[in-house]
Order: structure tokens, then C-alpha cells, then sequence
């Protein structure tokens, strides 16, 4: 488990840090508030969001527990080829349909109230929904490589896309400026080969990842041949996992979908105030803002959860009782030991940190950002913990269960967004849909411990919290040795760019150093876990 996991997250690091490449490099051609890159992040995020509602959670649900099993069976290859045939075609079809939907879906998506900025909105959607299919592909063939215990591919794709990506960005920069030299903040300014170059560079991105994956398919001994036909395959269980899978994410796109719309209405109620538009966070600042949100999450609770699903799907089958209880409470631990501190260090480091990935974008604009950052952040660990409990819920083929709570988990954002614009300022809107996001991850990992408690007979719970209170105890510590560091420099820095880099770099390091001594003291052994990895590579450590 640590190997496949320690391969996972070497190549989800260099995925992620590419990621706020990307996103810097993205920020300096369009900005990272106003009409254009609100209209280019909408359209961008479709296919995410459709692929997560259509195909991405019934992945999850129903693709690893099936094809575990599968391979254990003589005719197991020929079940694969069938569920991927079924799901290319799918997937083709779906894609056609929603790309036609193109106006319709940035309609339902955003409230712009702007006729250039829905024109422009829809024209990068007719590029970008088609990005749908090649997800879905990536997904499918991903998954398939992790049951067959190739974790690695499926984590490095993501590189491909980001390269390709930054290329892409980069030409449209060279060809037409960055966005103070060429103007193209106003969605009216746009022209057809500006939306189609940047939009085509987000979507080759996506295909490029989903290709990578073919010849690691070969490696890892699967050859695929399409073939028809459900009869006696046994999908017809795994369906309606899926149908129940599917209601819970439509129950989570709904609290998304409010949050979209009430971000992409904030900058032109802010104007009626008297701000200025590309002060205030729309829906771009609010990706900018889960970019970074998603970093630690990626960099060690994806990494583990997909290493240990493998595991938790196996015992489950097997009616291991124990052996999922155990494998629960050990990601749960780890997880935590990170991300607490990972919330920590990125409190801290809120506005020097937002900084650094808005290189070129203007004052007001890295303010509007972080101030989301860390309404965000603060949810982390929750986070962490939520989606540790999804994979025991998925691991049984249980995704009825977790509706309730996605049910509850999507009314607090709602709520969240909605009181944010009734009670805020337009500038606080999406700070304020962030607070709930991260409210609602809580409220999730709450009540699925507790279901999951009965369930399993105890989840370790004793163990993990005290885990997590002596890790929460040294984050604070180092939290606190890392703010009067940062208070230090900045009496003798400016507030460029290059003194937010050396503000992160070295605040960043005395934090780590900190965490990891306060860890050692406090006898925190999960740390080894995370450390582990790292430890072997080091001259001496070999074995």
C-alpha cells in the first residue's frame, strides 16, 4: 500500500504543481476576475461538473468492486470489454447531446446578465463540453489500471494534460498578449481565434490525458476487444448502485449549481455599488481558490484513498469486518496528520501564497482570491475524512446510504450561498459560499462516521481522535511560530511577487520543521507513513 501510495503521490505532486502552473500561466492571459475569465471558467468547468454527475461517482461506485472481482473469475477480461464498451458508447452519445445543450447548460449555470459575456460564455462551451468524453475515458481506463494494481499511469496522466495545457496558454500569450497588453477582460472584446486557441488548449489537454493511458493498458496485460451484450455479465446489480450513486452527486451538483450562479452575479452587483468588477470574486476566483483548496487534498488524500480502495473493496467482499475497520481508521489518521497541517500552513500563508499563483494578476484581484482561500481551507481536514468514509460506503457498494447525507451536506451549501448573498456584500459573496462549502464537508464526515460506526462496530474512533487532537495541538504551534516568522519578513520585504515566494519558501519550511518535531514529541507514529517514502530515498536509509 505505502509503495503504490508513494508512486500515486509523486505523480499527483508534479500533476498538481503543474496545476498551479497552469492556472498562473492561465491567470496572465485572461486575469483571474472579470467577464472573460468568469465566461471561460464556467464553460471550462461543464465538463467537470457533468462528468463528476454522469459518470465520475458511478465510476467510483461500481467500476473497482466489479472489476476486482472480475479478475478473480476465468471470463474476467471479457466482463471489462464489455462494461468499457458500454461505457464508451455512453459516453459518446452523452456528450453529443449535452454539447448541442451548450446555451442551455451556461444559462443554468451562471446569471451573468450580460449578452456578450453569455455569447462568449457559450462559444468556449461548444469547445469545451467535448472535454466530457475523453474524462470519462481517462476515468474508465484508470480504473481498470488501478484494479490490475498499476496505480501509477493513472496519477501521471494528469501531468500530460497540464503540460499540453501551459503550452497551449502560452501560445495564446505569444500570439495576443497577456491580458493587460490585449484588453481582453471585456467579453466583448473577444474574437474567434482568441476563444477558439484557448479553448482548444484545455481540450487537447484532456484528450492528451486520456491517450497516455493506452500503452500502460498493454503493460499491465489488458487487451481490450469491444464486445456486446449484458446478459449474465451481473450489471444489472451494479446498476442500481449506480442509480443511487447518481441521485446523491445530482443532490451535490444542486449546491453547486447555486454557488455558480450566485458567484457569476457578484461582480455586476458589485459594479451597482460602486466596485470595481475585477475586485471582486466571481466564479474564476472561485476555481483559483479550490486549485488551491485541492493541492494538499491531492497531494496525499487521493494518492491514499485510491491505494487503499483496492484494499477496502477486497475485505468488503470478503466480509472482513476488521480488516476494512482497520484499513479505515489508518487512512483516516494519515489523512489527518496532513491535512491539519496542511490547513495550518495554508492559513498562515493565505495572501503570500494566493499571491504567488496570481503572478500578473492585480492587487485587488489576489485579495478577492484569498479571501475565498481561506473560507475554504478551514474544511480541509473534514474534507479529508469525508472522502475517506465515501470509499468504505463504495468499498461495500453502498451508495444508497450516503444520499441522506449528501442530501444534508448539499442544503448546507445552499443555505450557505444563499444567506451569503442576502446578508453580504457582493465582495463576500463567494468567500461566503466557500464558508458553507467547507461547513458542509463537516456536517458529511460527522454523520457518515456515525453511520459507519454502527455499521462496522466502531471505527477505531478512540485512536484516530486522539491522532488527530495531539496533530491539531503541534499544527497550532507551528502555526503560531510560522505567523511571527511571517511577520518578521514582512517588515523587511516588499509585497512583489518574488517576496511572497521567499515568504512561502521559508515560513513554509519552519512550519514543516516545526510540525514534524512537535509530531515526534508528541509520539505521533502516522507521521512515518507520510515520511516513509521520502525516508528510503535518502542516502543510507536503503534496504
Amino acid at each position: 500500500m505505502r509503495r503504490g501510495a508513494a508512486l500515486m503521490a509523486s505523480g499527483t505532486a508534479v500533476s498538481r504543481v503543474l496545476g498551479l502552473l497552469r492556472g498562473m500561466v492561465m491567470v496572465s492571459a485572461i486575469g483571474a476576475t472579470g467577464q472573460a475569465a468568469d465566461a471561460f471558467a464556467v464553460a471550462n468547468k461543464l465538463p467537470n461538473v457533468l462528468y463528476m454527475l454522469l459518470a465520475g461517482g458511478v465510476l467510483n461506485a461500481i467500476l473497482v468492486p466489479q472489476v476486482v472481482r472480475a479478475y478473480k473469475r476465468k471470463a474476467g477480461q471479457e466482463y471489462v470489454d464489455r462494461l468499457l464498451t458500454l461505457g464508451f458508447v455512453a459516453l459518446a452519445a452523452t456528450t453529443v447531446v449535452l454539447t448541442l445543450l451548450a446555451p442551455v447548460l451556461i444559462n443554468l449555470y451562471s446569471n451573468f446578465g450580460n449578452p456578450a459575456q453569455d455569447a462568449l460564455a457559450t462559444t468556449f462551451a461548444y469547445w469545451c463540453i467535448p472535454q466530457l468524453f475523453f474524462y470519462g475515458v481517462y476515468a474508465l481506463l484508470g480504473q481498470v489500471l488501478n484494479a490490475r494494481g498499476s496505480f501509477g499511469p493513472y496519477m501521471w496522466a494528469p501531468a500530460v494534460n497540464n503540460i499540453v495545457a501551459i503550452v497551449g496558454f502560452g501560445v495564446f500569450i505569444a500570439v495576443f498578449g497577456g491580458w493587460e497588453e490585449s484588453g481582453v477582460v471585456e467579453a466583448a472584446s473577444w474574437t474567434p481565434g482568441q476563444t477558439a486557441l484557448l479553448a482548444a488548449a484545455a481540450t487537447l489537454g484532456v484528450i492528451a490525458q486520456a491517450v497516455v493511458l493506452i500503452p500502460a493498458l498493454r503493460r499491465a496485460g489488458v487487451h481490450y476487444r469491444p464486445r456486446w451484450g449484458l446478459r449474465g455479465s451481473g450489471l444489472g446489480a451494479a446498476g442500481g448502485i449506480a442509480t443511487w450513486t447518481l441521485a446523491g452527486l445530482a443532490v451535490g451538483q444542486l449546491g453547486y449549481l447555486v454557488v455558480s450562479r450566485v458567484a457569476s452575479t457578484a461582480p455586476a452587483a458589485a459594479i451597482d455599488d460602486g466596485v470595481s468588477a475585477t475586485a471582486v470574486a466571481g466564479i474564476a476566483a472561485y476555481d483559483v481558490a479550490f486549485l488551491i483548496f485541492m493541492l494538499p487534498h491531492s497531494l496525499v488524500t487521493v494518492s491514499l484513498a485510491t491505494a487503499l480502495f483496492t484494499r477496502l473493496s477486497g475485505q468488503a467482499h470478503d466480509a472482513d469486518v476488521d480488516g476494512v475497520r482497520a484499513t479505515l481508521s489508518s487512512g483516516l489518521r494519515v489523512v489527518g496528520v496532513f491535512t491539519i497541517f496542511a490547513t495550518a500552513a495554508i492559513v498562515v500563508l493565505d495572501l503570500p501564497l494566493t499571491r504567488v499563483v496570481l503572478a500578473r494578476a492585480t492587487v485587488e484581484s489576489a485579495d478577492a482570491v484569498s479571501a475565498v482561500v481561506l473560507t475554504m481551507i478551514v474544511g480541509l481536514p473534514a474534507f479529508g475524512a469525508w472522502s475517506m468514509f465515501q470509499r468504505a460506503y463504495y468499498a461495500y457498494e453502498d451508495a444508497r446510504s450516503m444520499v441522506p447525507i449528501q442530501v444534508a451536506m448539499a442544503a448546507v451549501v445552499v443555505a450557505g450561498a444563499l444567506l451569503s448573498r442576502a446578508l453580504l456584500h457582493p465582495s463576500s459573496w463567494v468567500a461566503g459560499a466557500g464558508a458553507a462549502m467547507s461547513v458542509s464537508y463537516l456536517v458529511g464526515a460527522v454523520v457518515a462516521a456515525w453511520r459507519l460506526r454502527r455499521r462496522l462496530g466502531g471505527i477505531d474512533g478512540p485512536r484516530v481522535l486522539q491522532v488527530l487532537a495531539r496533530s491539531t495541538l503541534a499544527a497550532l504551534v507551528s502555526a503560531g511560530i510560522g505567523g511571527l516568522v511571517l511577520l518578521l519578513l514582512g517588515r523587511g520585504l516588499s509585497t512583489g511577487l518574488m517576496a511572497s515566494i521567499i515568504e512561502c519558501a521559508v515560513v513554509g519550511t519552519v512550519m514543516g520543521l516545526v510540525y514534524v518535531g512537535a509530531l515526534r514529541l508528541l509520539r505521533v507514529r502516522e507521521l512515518d507513513s507520510l515520511l516513509l517514502p521520502v525516508l528510503r530515498r535518502l542516502p543510507g536509509r536503503r534496504r
